[in-house]
């Protein structure tokens, strides 16, 4: 599809809506779509997303500026008409090929009702895209707004529910107010949140998200992070027989293994053997993910650091330890910490952190891990931001269901 994403500024410009627009654009473009934004401000920052600049489009162009403070105080002066009349035929020129416009906020606020009008116009014209009105605010249920709104063309622009138009919100909230708003039924208008951004919030390396984009990491919960070489005292088999325990009442859940195969002794090859023998064995291929195997390289402290702020906690079951930097680490990622009740680590973590006993069944310690995780809000709360919304879970779970149901209709 070809896809115009319409606001008053696009990025670089810095905005709440702003910034959704970028991600949606980059993200319609990964799917195939033919993306182009069109705004008042901003510059194209992807070669592979158009940009068209429409001065009249921004809320803060100077007759935009000028006709709005009559329009607060409910005069509408004589040149509104010949002003939409001409943003009309300059919209048209853009989006006349396009099979679908995505007008951003500019539907719902009262910051361009130049733009508001001219947009309505085109949407009463026999053959036109179609159009997703995106709703971020609504003047009319805003407190602020409210002395700026008047009854009548064109501020009733803004509360009327639009002919042969799909309407989205981003909250169930905003979907209440608009259903009473527009006096349209709630199951007319689409709830699609905003998200994250993962990659960017937390600064992860290329290896990483290549990693978590191939083993689909993000979905998983909770992740249990073993950051040590394979080597026969860290005991990496009692991780994997308490991932198997974990994951009958967490079938989700992953276990991530930094390190590679220590270097000083020919045995560990035969151990790691071992453990991918073991692996298979409890039926742990898709859950358990050691990176020797995914690449020979040495992994840079800032890759291992990208695991700490992904994983949900950290899994040290090692027989001995000299001192045990795991847990520093995990302390300073703020994750929960489960590890052998040793001396070295019992010194260096005292009260801190979560101890069991290499004597310990399995299954007594996957209850202790999955009963401390499932208590902490915050780690319930990561799982759930994790899980949900990325802005590529947000943009697969309805996004390309939006377009599809645009697309099966014809412009009308």
């Amino acid at each position: 599809m070809k896809i115009v994403l319409l606001h008053y500024s696009a990025p670089p410009i810095v905005g709440g809506v702003e910034s959704v627009i970028g991600h949606h654009a980059r993200l319609m473009v990964d799917a195939g779509h033919d993306i182009q934004i069109l705004a008042g401000r901003g510059k194209q920052t992807d070669e592979r997303i158009g940009f068209v600049q429409l001065p009249m489009v921004d809320s803060r162009h100077p007759e935009v500026e000028s006709i709005k403070r009559d329009l607060d105080q409910g005069h509408i002066p004589a040149k509104f008409p010949q002003l939409v009349e001409r943003l009309a035929q300059q919209l048209w020129e853009v989006i006349s090929d396009a099979d679908c416009l995505i007008a951003h906020n500019v539907c719902s606020l009262n910051k361009n009702l130049i733009l508001t009008a001219a947009l309505k116009k085109i949407s009463d014209q026999a053959k036109h895209p179609k159009f997703i009105l995106w709703h971020h605010d609504l003047a009319w249920t805003t407190p602020r707004y409210r002395a700026e709104l008047h009854e009548g063309y064109p501020w009733e622009l803004l509360c009327q529910a639009w002919d042969g138009v799909e309407q989205v919100t981003i909250s169930e909230y905003r979907r209440r107010e608009l259903a009473e708003l527009m006096k349209l039924p709630e199951e007319r208008i689409w709830v699609i949140s905003n998200g994250v951004d993962i990659s960017r919030f937390l600064k992860l390396e290329d290896f990483t998200m290549n990693f978590i984009d191939r083993f689909g990491i993000l979905s998983a919960a909770p992740i249990l992070l073993l950051p040590v070489r394979i080597t026969a005292r860290k005991n990496i088999e009692l991780a994997l027989q308490v991932m198997a325990e974990l994951r009958n009442g967490a079938p989700q859940a992953r276990l991530i293994v930094t390190g590679p195969l220590g270097p000083h002794n020919p045995a560990n090859r035969v151990y790691f053997e071992g453990l991918l023998r073991l692996r298979k064995s409890l039926h742990l291929e898709n859950a358990v993910h050691f990176l020797a195997e995914v690449s020979d390289d040495f992994l840079p402290d800032e890759v291992v650091s990208d695991f700490y702020h992904i994983a949900d906690a950290l899994f040290l079951p090692s027989r001995e330890e000299g001192f045990g930097i795991p847990i520093l680490e995990a302390g300073l990622a703020g994750i929960p910490i489960f590890c052998a009740d040793i001396p070295p680590l019992r010194d260096l973590g005292q009260s801190f952190v979560n101890y069991f006993s290499l004597d310990e069944d399995p299954a007594l310690i996957a209850s202790k891990v999955a009963s401390r995780l499932s208590s902490s809000s915050v780690s319930a709360f990561g799982i759930h931001i994790r899980s949900k919304y990325t802005w590529r879970q947000v943009y697969e779970r309805q996004i390309p269901s939006l377009l599809q149901k645009v697309s099966e209709n014809e412009s009308v």
